[in-house]
């Protein structure tokens, strides 16, 4: 058997507009733009080497596209999340049917455990799990309990100014995390921190070969990442950061997956 690259992705719902919003303002979305703005990212996955495959759609629920908060992987097991927020819950069905579908090993979330697959960083074998709003200390227990039997280290980590973990920090191919300093709780909580100069410069996907994806509304964290020897691969996902979207909430990358 081989490892291969894998994205789960959901297409955005019509209603894209009536998502949640926690630490930002609300704005007019584009849900016609916003689609447009997924085909691309989806684009950028496949152009460099990673094999989408779509959940089917949850037009009913305005977040689904938000796809990792439905699960976090580790290895060959799926942990099925349970959001923080109820009405987003409807959504992790037909995810984990999809994940199931692909040959993970399933295990779900129970209450009074709540957590959100954005509020976890991989790094290596750590798994760090930001406790906040959507995800409580059952939850991070949760996590340990599927995971460290695998050789995961679990890590706590507080959020309190952003919606996730991953909306503050997410690391780069050597391990260093970054995150823009105002919006992150404990710098310290990470072996190796880079502040990157602007917020939305603070989630990368890592697409293999040190190129990294990320929002083309960073363009300085982009000459950083540049400067240290990486390759910026930019997108607009303007419509989905209004939602507090990142590149990294819009799909979930399965690298350890066997087929």
């Amino acid at each position: 058997m081989t490892t291969s690259r894998i994205a789960l992705v959901r297409r955005p719902s019509p209603r894209l507009a009536d998502g949640l919003v926690t630490h930002i303002d609300r704005k007019p979305v584009d849900a016609a733009l916003a689609l447009r703005q997924w085909e691309a990212y989806v684009a950028a996955l496949e152009t460099h080497g990673w094999e989408t495959v779509e959940a089917d759609p949850v037009d009913a629920c305005p977040d689904g596209v938000f796809v990792e908060d439905t699960m976090v992987v580790h290895r060959n097991v799926a942990l099925i999340s349970l959001p923080g927020a109820e009405s987003r819950r409807p959504e992790t069905a037909a995810a984990e049917a999809a994940v199931t579908a692909l040959g993970c090993s399933v295990n779900r979330v129970r209450e009074p455990g709540t957590l959100e697959g954005g509020d976890v960083l991989k790094i290596g074998d750590t798994v760090y799990v930001g406790r906040g709003g959507r995800t409580n200390g059952e939850g991070v227990r949760q996590v340990r309990a599927a995971f460290e039997p695998l050789g995961a280290r679990v890590v706590a980590v507080p959020v309190s100014k952003v919606l996730h973990l991953k909306s503050a920090v997410t690391a780069l191919p050597d391990g260093t995390v970054i995150g823009y300093p105002p919006l992150v709780d404990d710098p310290a909580a990470f072996p190796r921190f880079l502040p990157v100069p602007e917020e939305s410069g603070a989630h990368v996907v890592l697409l293999g070969g040190g190129r990294l994806l990320m929002a083309a509304s960073a363009p300085r964290s982009a000459a950083l990442f540049a400067d240290l020897g990486y390759t910026p691969v930019p997108v607009d996902i303007g419509e989905f950061e209004k939602m507090e979207g990142c590149v990294t909430c819009l799909s979930v990358r399965l690298r350890e997956l066997y087929v």
